[in-house]
């Protein structure tokens, strides 16, 4: 039986600014009984979430007391030459909170593209994380391209801080909290749908709503296939093992 009981899975959108509705920004969740249905906002007003209403769900769920495996499709981190070039400690937890001194894309008047001009915190489009070279996913710092994560992961960086203070002990940052995942804690970790990407979207659903779906799908399907233990200590080559501790990984990549 998995340790877990709920299943959600995210796809984010770095749009406009943390307070706005974003059609983008969908949540699926299945509890291991049947496929995943789509989570909406419990407001009268909006039909979308927006980036504040879904980490506050997220914590306000994470109180519920079942454990939750959840999945979020931006970057965690940054690649490793970031930390080097800005002198920055290996804590993850350190860089989570100079990020959001620099691009504090969570406060309400602010947006992703509205802090990108002059920034000192910025990183270049050639430079990505090991994992992203081995899933041959884009730059966490390559904006305006079709399938880009990087505004999302900008605008997200913050929400995962507040969580991780919000939560404490009770939210598993995996990797960076370890690879071992203490019984009863809820695992929050970087989730990348390309993975499972299949056809068979519904016709009246959205790429976001498939993405999210996705996640949601594979992370049940995987419980209950037994292979969460071996996610959660993929298969990565050992001298990257001081690199994961800051760039971090995608879970249910075996790293092969």
């Amino acid at each position: 039986m998995s340790r877990f009981k709920r299943f959600i899975g995210i796809d984010y959108s770095g749009a406009a600014t943390s307070v706005t509705p974003l059609s983008g920004l969908r949540v699926f969740e299945s509890r291991g009984d049947g496929p995943p249905l789509e989570v909406r906002p419990d407001t009268n007003w909006a039909r979308h979430w927006t980036r504040q209403g879904v980490a506050e769900w997220i914590l306000e769920t994470l109180m519920g007391g079942d454990p939750l495996l959840i999945g979020i499709d931006h970057g965690f981190s940054f690649p490793l030459a970031y930390f080097d070039h800005y002198g920055l400690s290996r804590d993850w937890s350190l860089f989570l909170k100079d990020f959001c001194t620099h691009w504090p894309t969570d406060q309400k008047d602010c947006t992703v593209r509205s802090l990108r001009e002059g920034n000192p915190r910025s990183g270049t489009s050639k430079a990505r994380r090991h994992v992203e070279i081995l899933t041959h996913a884009k730059s966490v710092f390559h904006f305006d391209v079709p399938g880009s994560v990087a505004s999302s992961t900008h605008a997200g960086l913050p929400w995962l801080l507040w969580l991780r203070e919000k939560a404490g002990v009770s939210l598993h940052f995996w990797p960076y909290d370890g690879t071992d995942v203490p019984q009863g804690a809820s695992v929050i970790a970087e989730a990348y749908p390309a993975l499972w990407f299949r056809s068979g979207c519904p016709e009246n659903w959205s790429r976001d709503q498939w993405d999210a779906f996705l996640i949601a799908e594979a992370f049940a399907g995987a419980a209950q296939a037994g292979l969460l233990s071996s996610w959660f200590k993929p298969q990565w080559p050992e001298h990257l093992n001081e690199v994961i501790e800051r760039e971090g990984w995608i879970l249910g990549f075996s790293g092969r």
